[in-house]
């Protein structure tokens, strides 16, 4: 399958030249020429997440040079090794946990995706690589423990300073070897304004063979679209009826990939935007003018993004305002909303999420009721242990593998938002 730029100055590529490139070089971002149809697909012949996950990307792959129907079939055994539940809250109300990977957030499913894929390019280019990747919280610790140690490629995590939890530090600052972290005297949309313009530095670009793990990345994204295939098949099986998808979102990587996953016509009922105080998404919605700005610090901190990258695909999918508004629901949560969400939500169910989740299942709560409806569990709460254990009044229990991160010693850089800093 072919893949183009959204800004569509860019020659046509497969799946794994989009994939070792990160960026098409007019800037834009890789998209698929055209969705295959999963209308068809035997769920019911599948027995595991890792088949699952061949089967809907299978497609994608078609003829690939680089990553062969045979290397994605050995991809998704060794990226998706962890449980994927789909955790009933309520009647016809379920929550897709997707922390229970190495790093406890769902960035693990894209990170891992894309480290074996670009293992496997590696060898047979024979060419070494620096990934870039900002991060506004658990890309970055996803990206480094799925790259560590990886021969022939090394990796710098550029994050903001003051505004990742103490625990998301310490995952972006402790493996060393060939991960570096950057601590930016700037917000995340600094970072990632940095990360582009490396990229764009086509002398520097070539010197070091960089290319990026952020969701800008197709092999980030792809492998997202599985669990929204994965658990609409789920729900609809158990309900007998197409749910909505509720999904915090913040650089709109992950919201990206439940629409990509909806363009294959798998039985999903709607997808809504959950975001905090940064209300880029909502405000577009209601002006028709889309107006990127600064972004604003919050306790859904990985959803402090005041300039989704990934909202160029979406606006390419969707671009004029009117087919925008029908298929994009945005809705815009408080801290003070998410507070009383976390409360509220183990008062009566005895169920801890994290602040992001909490978003979700505030929009479902205020919008959603009682409709068939799936809430998107983006990380584990104990990555935020200082903002839900005085609102549940209880300790969270620390996954294994956090608990043995936080022993290590942090080793990071202090740097400007000037990328050359980086080199």
């Amino acid at each position: 399958m072919d893949f183009v730029s959204t800004r569509g100055l860019s020659q046509e590529v497969t799946a794994g030249e989009a994939i070792l490139k990160g960026l098409a070089d007019d800037g834009g971002l890789y998209v698929p020429k055209k969705f295959p149809s999963l209308v068809n697909m035997n769920v019911n012949s599948i027995s595991s997440y890792p088949e699952m996950a061949f089967e809907v990307l299978a497609p994608y792959f078609e003829n690939d040079k680089l990553i062969s129907i045979n290397d994605l079939a050995e991809i998704c055994m060794e990226a998706f090794t962890f449980n994927v539940p789909l955790v009933q809250l309520a009647d016809k109300l379920s929550v897709l946990e997707l922390f229970h990977g190495p790093t406890a957030a769902f960035k693990d499913f894209g990170a891992r995706f894309l480290a074996a894929s670009l293992e496997k390019i590696i060898k047979k280019t024979q060419k070494e690589l620096t990934i870039l990747v900002a991060t506004s919280g658990d890309t970055g610790g996803a990206v480094a423990s799925a790259f560590y140690k990886k021969e022939g490629i090394n990796v710098k995590v550029l994050f903001p300073k003051g505004r990742v939890s103490d625990r998301q530090k310490k995952q972006l600052t402790v493996l060393g070897e060939n991960i570096q972290a950057y601590e930016v005297d700037g917000s995340f949309d600094d970072c990632q304004k940095m990360v582009k313009d490396a990229f764009m530095d086509k002398d520097l670009s070539e010197k070091y063979g960089l290319t990026s793990a952020n969701s800008i990345n197709l092999g980030r994204l792809l492998p997202q679209s599985v669990y929204y295939v994965y658990a609409s098949h789920l729900f609809n099986s158990m309900y007998n009826e197409n749910p909505n998808i509720i999904i915090p979102s913040g650089n709109v990587g992950n919201s990206c990939a439940a629409y990509w996953a909806f363009s294959t016509g798998v039985p999903i009922e709607s997808i809504v935007l959950a975001v905090n105080a940064n209300k880029t998404i909502p405000n577009y919605l209601e002006s028709g003018v889309y107006e990127p700005r600064a972004s604003v610090k919050t306790l859904a901190n990985a959803m402090d993004v005041g300039s989704p990258s990934n909202m160029e695909r979406l606006l390419d999918l969707y671009g004029d305002i009117d087919l925008f508004r029908q298929f994009v629901k945005s809705y815009s949560v408080s801290d003070e909303e998410i507070k009383q969400t976390i409360k509220n939500t183990y008062d009566e169910t005895s169920y801890i999420m994290c602040p992001h989740t909490a978003c979700a299942k505030k929009v479902y709560d205020t919008h959603y009721k009682n409709k068939p409806s799936i809430l998107v569990s983006t990380a584990h709460p104990a990555k935020f242990e200082t903002i839900v254990e005085p609102l549940i009044n209880k300790e969270i229990p620390i996954p294994n593998n956090l608990k043995n991160l936080l022993e290590l010693e942090e080793n990071y850089k202090r740097v400007s938002t000037n990328y050359k800093e980086l080199f």
